[in-house]
């Protein structure tokens, strides 16, 4: 008997579309969704002089957050005893929200009580272009719990004209407070918000309050409160609805949000001022605002120096075109692995041009990978880097645009090949606390050398004996490249036997296996950061397979030889299942209570290519279990189902599971995993419902059946034969991005190869050319051309776009609130 389809279940995914638009004509993206996508990259460096501790201990245990606004979505690893910790983490995520401060904090890690604030960075999202790419010290601020503060408030205010008991006429104002949206969470909760709305002036403080609003972040209001405005006797018909000039510019709305304590202090969460004479010229005035620090909020009676922050921040915000537009740009590019010379093609003069060979090397690679271009592009580039290399000993140890595109499509396509040969063992020197410590003046008290000696041994043996024999589960497309390294090597240095090898082992080893050991949470091979010991013994294990994979044996050569071979291998290489992601999460209880907003616990999330479990902790037996093979979809669920943020449904062939994460990042990277993951699978859903059912119907469209059709149609899935998830219309559209960024040294390239045609070398200052890999100039000037042309074309719509979004986006809207007036 086939499983019963659940309430959302509506169709799958193979009936047509009810809700099917017709074709927009070409040229009109006004018809079509343009997609807003942001990212933010970047590494917390280090901190730097941090104020002690009086007394005696004066050191600290340090970590710092990444917030947006108030929403914490990641946090570094606690470096013990130190004033100046040096972190060294790198980050990548994307962005799914709207934000208005993108925040570092630095903390003070405290076992016993809350963890305390040393101090933070806060930038406006308007001002991360300015920091992209660069590396910054920035200056700790104090954080004072009355600048911290986000969200927006929804107000309208009216004059009225009333006619007072004895005769005479006075004006009223009207303040309607009708909703909050984007309040932060405390305590990792929704807040219980209240408004205080009072008229201000030099004489008077009329204040009034709302109800309070439990567990929303999101609170609609729609209070109305009134408030007479005091008339001269003189009041007179001509006057009409006008406030008189003096008492117009003294008198201002102030709109204080707060967290309702019960037991406990409220908690501020933002204030607007908004003076009455926006009512001069107009007798009604409904807007958004930005909530904004309370008085004095950016001030602090402190004047002590708390440290500095470095930073490397890029963020970038692209806008999505339909897919048609991008066409020409992608021909272009694509076709350069098959450009003479690889130095005249789109992608290798994008490389060139741009500021950080880093920032073109990502969607270059993706977007290759996807058209399987990949593997002839690297090996052109690569072929390009060892015309240069004169010792075969430091064959592709630089950092040029071959390694960092070999880099880059081993973390791509590499994923799954470690997590089948680290994962259980990374789990096991994780989860143990033996210590590998071998330099005497790191050693503990009480430690043993030799004993530690042998901890060390017992687990390199274990690793390197695993990656050795590992070589059926690597990539074929690995393996691809890896046969191109090898036999280019073996032709320019044709009398060294060895260099075959150490031009796989370059990578495999040094830039692959040796790097996610020492850092297991990056490459999602462990949930959480390592402790201190622990990662100081993964970094003992990485630096000695390092050396073991430079050194010839036997058994290495074998495997390099395995590796680097164009025999057909399974990409998956093992019957188990794989570990995609895991973590700890909040689900809904399975089962029919009524008591559903307190009914949330808990539980230890695990996600496999076969099945998603929960737990009760970290390695207990799992307490459910859904298949893959039965979701049906996993989409958003809002807010309003239980009050809270962040959640997610999965949609299977039984009840729904309803799951909290712990910040709008984790719950967007859950939802990626899950959908890629399951994809593929038969009857996935065309429509679901965004609310939960609760007490008999559905809250989004009231509807009474638990079984009945969603109402909104499914987030469209990526297509099932693509076998690595790449938006390559975003790819493009970075390119885009960059080229314009870059257009200035395009230019400069361009005169280059003029200069290079007609005089056979460049004629002006070195600075300006000497940089550039000019092989063949008339080739490259066309390509040039070329890439100027489509850039030109792509200039069009993206500008229609931008006109069209800045004209829609009134001031004051919920999308472009207005920023209040602070103190």
């Amino acid at each position: 008997m086939a499983a019963a389809v659940p309430a959302a279940a509506a169709v799958s995914s193979d009936a047509p579309a009810a809700s099917a638009t017709a074709e927009p004509e070409a040229g009109d993206e006004d018809s079509r969704e343009v997609r807003v996508l942001q990212s933010l990259r970047g590494k917390i460096c280090e901190a730097k002089n941090l104020l002690p501790y009086l007394g005696p201990h004066k050191m600290r245990d340090c970590f710092c957050t990444i917030n947006l606004d108030q929403e914490e979505v990641y946090r570094t690893q606690v470096v013990e005893k130190s004033l100046s910790p040096f972190f060294s983490e790198e980050f990548y995520f994307e962005i799914p929200r709207t934000f208005q401060y993108l925040s570092f904090y630095v903390y003070d890690k405290n076992v016993l009580q809350r963890d305390l604030r040393i101090g933070k960075v806060a930038i406006k999202k308007e001002d991360l272009c300015n920091h992209s790419g660069k590396e910054t010290w920035f200056s700790l601020q104090p954080v004072d719990s009355n600048s911290e503060v986000q969200g927006k408030v929804h107000l309208e205010l009216k004059l009225n004209e009333l006619i007072t008991e004895n005769g005479t006429v006075c004006q009223q104002l009207v303040v309607h407070i009708k909703a909050c949206h984007g309040l932060p969470l405390i305590n990792g909760q929704s807040c219980d918000p209240y408004a205080t709305v009072s008229l201000v002036g030099p004489s008077r403080n009329d204040q009034k309050k709302t109800k309070v609003k439990k567990k929303t972040s999101n609170p609609q209001f729609n209070e109305i409160f009134y408030f007479e405005v005091t008339r001269s006797s003189s009041y007179t018909r001509k006057s009409q609805f006008q406030v008189e000039e003096e008492d117009i510019e003294k008198l201002e709305i102030r709109i204080d949000l707060w967290n309702n304590g019960n037991l406990v202090q409220d908690v501020f969460l933002g204030e607007i001022k908004v003076p009455v004479n926006v009512l001069r010229t107009d007798s009604s005035h409904q807007a958004w605002y930005l909530l904004q620090p309370r008085d004095n909020g950016n001030k602090s009676s402190k004047t002590d120096d708390l440290g500095s922050l470095r930073l490397n921040i890029c963020y970038t915000e692209d806008y999505v075109l339909p897919s048609e537009y991008y066409g020409p740009l992608k021909t272009l590019l694509l076709k350069s692995p098959d450009v003479q010379p690889i130095s005249a093609s789109a992608a290798y003069i994008l490389s060139e041009i741009c500021r950080d060979k880093n920032d073109a090397v990502l969607p270059l690679v993706r977007l290759l990978l996807h058209h399987d271009k990949l593997v002839p592009f690297a090996t052109a580039v690569a072929e390009l880097d060892l015309k240069d290399t004169q010792d075969a000993n430091t064959i592709f140890r630089g950092n040029s645009l071959a390694t960092r595109c070999l880099d880059e499509m081993m973390k791509i396509v590499g994923g799954h090949y470690l997590k089948v040969t680290l994962k259980p063992i990374l789990d096991e020197i994780c989860d143990s606390s033996k210590s590998c410590e071998i330099d005497p003046i790191k050693l503990k008290e009480g430690d043993n050398v030799e004993n530690n000696k042998e901890n060390l041994r017992y687990y390199v043996d274990k690793l390197f004996n695993t990656i050795v024999k590992s070589s059926m589960s690597c990539p074929t497309l690995m393996c691809d490249i890896f046969y191109s390294l090898r036999q280019m090597a073996t032709q320019r240095f044709p009398n060294d036997p060895h260099v075959q090898y150490s031009a796989v082992s370059s990578f495999v080893f040094l830039r692959f296996f040796a790097v996610a050991v020492v850092s297991p949470h990056t490459f999602h091979l462990r949930p959480h950061h390592p402790d201190a010991q622990t990662i100081r013994t993964l970094t003992l294990i990485s630096k000695t397979i390092q050396t073991l994979g430079t050194w010839g044996s036997l058994s290495k050569s074998k495997f390099l030889d395995e590796i680097s071979s164009t025999e057909t291998k399974e990409s998956s290489g093992t019957s188990e299942p794989v570990h995609l992601k895991e973590g700890e999460m909040y689900k809904r209880a399975q089962g029919r209570t009524r008591i559903g907003k307190k009914n949330f616990k808990k539980r230890w999330f695990c996600l496999t290519s076969r099945e998603l479990t929960y737990h009760k902790q970290p390695g207990k037996d799992a307490i459910y279990t859904i298949p893959v093979k039965n979701i049906l979809a996993v989409e958003k669920l809002e807010e309003s189902s239980f009050n809270k943020k962040n959640m997610f449904q999965v949609i299977h062939t039984e009840k729904p599971l309803y799951v909290q994460a712990n910040n709008c990042v984790e719950a967007n990277e859950w939802i990626d995993v899950l959908c890629r993951v399951s994809r593929c699978n038969q009857n996935r859903l065309s429509f679901y419902h965004p609310s939960a059912y609760i007490n008999g119907n559905w809250l989004c469209c009231q509807e009474t059946s638990e079984n009945t059709l969603g109402c909104k149609p499914c987030t469209a899935g990526v297509p099932a034969d693509i076998q690595i998830d790449i938006d390559e219309d975003r790819e493009t559209e970075r390119i885009y991005s960059l080229f314009t960024l870059s257009l200035l040294k395009l230019q400069k390239m361009e005169e280059a190869c003029g200069t290079i045609a007609v005089y056979q070398g460049p004629q002006k200052e070195p600075d300006d050319y000497s940089n550039f890999v000019i092989e063949d100039s008339v080739t490259t000037f066309k390509t040039i051309q070329q890439i100027k042309s489509v850039i030109e074309k792509l200039d069009e719509p993206h500008e229609k776009y931008r006109k069209k979004r800045s004209s829609s986006a009134k001031y004051g809207s919920k999308e472009n609130p207005i920023v209040g007036k602070t103190s």
